[in-house]
């Protein structure tokens, strides 16, 4: 019998901490040691992510145990850097952050220890070696893999994109715009030419791009609806879209979770899943491409167990093997 590999998880209450859960319940390979959070522990993890209930026995704890072989920090952004320097984790644990605190190179690193940037359509060799992982962001991972064949050959230069997100995005404490009342039968623009992403964003495509600088436009949407990333990107480009197609479908032959698709995109294809589906529109000398990805799955917890699949030499689609809610 395969010995399993022993996870924690600190920040278990929130969205990304229940999508964790749910996942390596069911990963053939991992065994849930702790689910970490001290305003519930005690409690069945089913009393929070109440679709878990005959899925999962396990509690929420307020204790820590070091009895693992990996970490999960499923906190609040600033928070996951706050953990690591009050609390003394043995170097032999693999540690996965799911917040933005160590994802820019200035950031990367806590006494010595160095994160690495957790986009596998990016640094996958390097994720293999790591020790410590800095996932993505959302925006970051959808905007990213739309993005990552131009950047290669050199394509980007001024970058105008719009991209629309579910309000799972927003975090499960409730803001005015989190709330049903205000998303319902609403959109908004927020955060325009501001968004915290583009800093990761940006470092990724101008250091693929041979550190070519590239200007970056950004405006991000909340929507009408609970989960999932669509975007939009618009550039300037001379090839046509048949080389651009090959293009893509030759960098991502080799990524089991990006697919480039001829036909219309759409969010459902992608929700509940680790996919990404991107779809290329040409105008004229106008290159307009569409990424669509699950913010909760490809953009947070789904890539997370990706990388510590290939941190462990397992299968990379291990536990992630989901189905579209198509209907």
């Amino acid at each position: 019998m395969q010995v399993k590999i022993k996870a924690g998880i600190i920040g278990g209450a929130g969205y990304t901490g229940g999508e964790l859960i749910r996942i390596l319940i069911n990963h053939p390979h991992v065994a849930i040691s702790f689910i970490h959070s001290k305003s519930n522990a005690g409690n069945p993890v089913h009393k929070i992510h109440q679709d878990l209930l005959g899925e999962t026995d396990l509690l929420f704890t307020g204790e820590l145990n070091n009895d693992i072989d990996v970490l999960f920090l499923c906190v609040g952004h600033g928070d996951a850097r706050k953990f690591l320097e009050a609390n003394i984790i043995p170097d032999t644990i693999k540690i996965i952050d799911l917040s933005q605190d160590f994802r820019l190179p200035h950031t990367a690193s806590i006494g010595n220890q160095k994160f690495i940037y957790g986009l596998p359509e990016l640094n996958r060799d390097k994720i293999r070696h790591a020790g410590y992982i800095a996932n993505p962001g959302c925006f970051a991972t959808a905007i990213q893999l739309g993005l990552l064949p131009l950047a290669k050959e050199g394509l980007l230069e001024e970058v105008h994109i719009t991209g629309i997100t579910g309000s799972t995005g927003a975090g499960q404490s409730l803001a005015g715009p989190s709330h049903f009342s205000w998303r319902a039968n609403n959109i908004q623009a927020y955060k325009t030419l501001n968004h915290q992403h583009l800093h990761e964003i940006g470092v990724s495509l101008e250091k693929l791009s041979a550190h070519q600088e590239i200007d970056l436009n950004f405006v991000p949407w909340r929507g009408d609806f609970t989960r999932g990333i669509f975007i939009s990107s618009q550039l300037s480009c001379l090839k046509n879209q048949e080389e651009l197609i090959k293009l893509y479908e030759d960098f991502y032959q080799d990524h089991p979770f990006t697919f480039i698709s001829r036909e219309a995109i759409f969010l459902k294809q992608v929700v509940n899943t680790n996919k990404c589906f991107i779809q290329l529109e040409k105008v004229g000398n106008k290159l307009v491409v569409h990424s669509a990805i699950d913010n909760l799955l490809k953009g947070a917890s789904g890539q997370a167990v990706q990388n510590m699949n290939l941190m462990f030499g397992i299968d990379e689609k291990a536990g992630l093997r989901l189905k579209a809610n198509f209907f």
